[in-house]
């Protein structure tokens, strides 16, 4: 049998511990306990395993791949990376009662080859934007399905192309045709965007770097779909900064493009009164259209006449370092974001570990199939317009 390289976890555990069992047990015994003797998967395809248990709810649970104990819940995930055959056994505990079962798991070759990029866009919606309706562009018609399938031509695959995600709350939802393990004191996937180091900022680490807050997920209930109970947020570097708002809110208001635009002073703010915002912190205010794009700025496959998203806002991260509005700057956070670091540098790859459920609880995640990304800064930084998260596409660093 193999063991070196399995990976398997219990469901939504951080570390391993045991449920209890109350005194109103203490009679019962376990009636039936079942578990397949075998199972059957790809390589790096999870599959979710969970025993039929009868006569009482409350139980323990010890799965173990050799004497290793690999998870204590009733159900739990396995991923490998190599095939071969491997054996677990599942011990089920009550006060007065302990049943033991062994099962078998299958790995085998995929039948077609992986690959390591993006294989699948399922949502795009980006908040307004300078860049909304441009990356990727829009004509007129076009329906949301249609605006999805542009954003997959532009990041689907290796050889990707911008799309914009606009300002905060603006999203991209995007797969993989295969599981993306969670190896150990390693970052498991990079995302590409167009952040870069300015030539003339003055601080280090800082330029062109537009936070997105990533999400991932795994296929738990192997329906091949992104699931809204499914998601953790990795927890960067901001994510216990005091600045930081959990559950933040915005809602955009539809711009009447014919109405008598608020010409600014600086020559390029067109109309600094162009889509009013307002959020769930009692702030409001307005994103101004400027003169280097034309286009609407709100995404007009999107029939509602107002925008609506949430998430975790991250602080402003942009300032006006010549004082003057002519040179802003954007300076990376640490780790942990979208779009935060130019492609080449460590800051862009992404450690599966940093994941943490709605609680702010960090979990123990077998490996992801799904990841979203979001815009997760709500500023304008003068003539460079608002603060937007771009995606240029994403990849396995184990392969």
């Amino acid at each position: 049998m193999k063991y070196s390289k399995l990976f398997i976890t219990a469901l939504s555990l951080a570390f391993i511990q045991s449920c209890s069992s109350d005194d109103s047990d203490s009679n019962l015994s376990i009636d039936d306990v079942k578990l397949n003797s075998s199972y059957s998967t790809n390589r790096l395809k999870i599959i979710t395993i969970e025993p039929t248990v009868s006569g009482f709810e409350n139980a323990t649970y010890t799965w173990k791949n050799g004497n290793e104990i690999v998870g204590s819940d009733k159900t739990f995930s396995f991923v490998s990376d190599e095939i071969g055959t491997y054996q677990l056994t599942l011990e089920v505990k009550g006060l007065s009662t302990t049943k033991k079962l062994e099962t078998q798991i299958t790995v085998n070759k995929e039948s077609k080859a992986y690959s390591k990029y993006i294989a699948q866009v399922y949502d795009f919606m980006p908040a307004v934007g300078q860049f909304t309706n441009d990356l990727p562009e829009y004509v007129s018609g076009n329906t949301r399905e249609q605006m999805i399938a542009k954003a997959a031509s532009s990041i689907v695959g290796s050889e990707g192309q911008l799309i914009s995600l606009g300002g905060y709350g603006g999203y991209v939802v995007f797969g993989f045709d295969h599981t993306i393990i969670n190896k150990v004191n390693k970052r498991d996937f990079k995302i590409l965007g167009n952040a870069f180091w300015g030539n003339e900022a003055q601080e280090e680490r800082a330029g062109s770097c537009e936070p997105g807050v990533i999400m991932v997920a795994y296929d738990k209930n192997n329906n091949g779909v992104p699931d809204d109970d499914e998601w953790y947020e990795i927890a960067g570097s901001e994510y216990t900064n005091l600045k930081t708002i959990k559950n933040y809110s915005i809602t955009y208001n539809k711009p009447d493009e014919n109405k008598i635009p608020v010409i600014g002073t600086h020559g390029w703010d067109i109309d600094i009164e162009y889509v009013k915002w307002t959020d769930n912190q009692g702030n409001t205010g307005y994103k101004t259209k400027n003169s280097f794009h034309a286009q609407s700025y709100y995404p007009l496959w999107f029939g509602d006449n107002q925008l609506k998203f949430t998430g975790t806002l991250l602080p402003n991260n942009f300032y006006d370092q010549s004082g003057t509005g002519t040179y802003w700057v954007g300076k990376s956070y640490a780790y942990g974001y979208a779009d935060n670091a130019p492609n080449n540098d460590e800051a862009s790859n992404i450690d599966i570990d940093w994941a943490v459920d709605k609680n702010g609880n960090k979990v123990k995640l077998p490996g992801i199939d799904f990841i979203k990304v979001y815009t997760g800064i709500n500023q304008e930084a003068g003539w460079l317009g608002e603060v937007s998260t771009e995606i240029m596409g994403a990849y396995d660093l184990h392969f």
